[in-house]
């Protein structure tokens, strides 16, 4: 027995609603990686020239850095290796 048209609709409809959905969980992953370096820029801004926080919330706010700090020390480590760092801002593997 071959599908309705019903059938058929709902199908496209469910593949339909499935990519809308896939799009917006990646839309808000992206959103959620540059809400988190606006918070490392005004908590480290100090760094590059910008107003520091005042440090009682600084170093409240810290713990939630740890990931941040985690990559600020390989970066560190990595400073010597200029077209490596290049290469990764890129996203060549």
């Amino acid at each position: 027995m071959s599908p309705s048209v019903l059938e058929h609709l709902r199908h496209f409809l469910q593949g339909f609603r499935q990519g809308q959905r896939e799009k917006i969980i990646g839309l808000t992953c992206m959103e959620q990686q540059e809400l988190e370096n606006v918070f490392a820029l005004l908590l480290l801004g100090s760094f590059v020239g910008f107003p520091a926080p005042p440090t009682f919330l600084a170093v409240e706010l810290l713990p939630f850095m740890e990931r941040e700090m985690q990559i600020l020390g390989q970066r560190a480590e990595d400073a010597c290796d200029m077209l490596g760092h290049m290469m990764g801002t890129l996203g060549v593997d």
